[in-house]
């Protein structure tokens, strides 16, 4: 499972998140004479990019490349959440860095919904070293470091389906 921590009861409400919303796995919608698949992708405006106000700027980005932001929340997250979030780390050396960083100021969670999502925003994000990442993509404009590197995206539409319900009820994401 990609969720732990001692968030117990959260797995709970996940299940019931993804039962509510018929499971997140399926895509939105396929246009079957274009071959393309909707998806829904999870994205956060990590704490380094809200204090430098880029969140603007980054959704900006989303929307000019066709991803629409179909649910949103600004929010601290607690160091229980985040531990929830990233315990897939938990065993490696910088997942209390990460979890620290990940609680030292607001974040923007966000589901992105749009043709191939999870590929797009991965794509527009650019590698998780900035140093590494393509000229014009979220990194290399905006991140100061691999730790401090401005966006989270799923990386693949199983992690997508279950970051979502980490964040989001089926109610709370309104289609556009």
């Amino acid at each position: 499972m990609r969720f732990g921590g001692r968030v117990a009861n959260k797995f709970s409400v996940i299940r019931k998140n993804l039962l509510q919303f018929g499971g997140f796995l399926q895509p939105v919608s396929t246009d079957k004479e274009n071959f393309m698949t909707i998806q829904r992708t999870l994205s956060i405006v990590k704490p380094d990019a809200v204090g430098k106000n880029l969140i603007g700027r980054i959704y900006s980005r989303f929307e000019e490349n066709g991803l629409k932001i179909v649910a949103a929340k600004m929010k601290h997250l607690s160091r229980e959440e985040a531990e929830g979030f990233y315990a897939v780390h938990k065993d490696r050396p910088f997942f209390a860095g990460l979890v620290e960083f990940m609680t030292s100021g607001p974040v923007m969670v966000q589901v992105l919904e749009g043709e191939n999502a999870v590929a797009k925003n991965r794509e527009l994000m650019g590698a998780t070293n900035p140093q590494e990442a393509a000229a014009g993509t979220i990194r290399a404009d905006f991140a100061d470091s691999v730790g401090q590197n401005a966006v989270h995206g799923s990386d693949s539409a199983e992690n997508a389906a279950l970051e979502i319900a980490y964040f989001f009820a089926a109610t709370e994401i309104c289609p556009r």
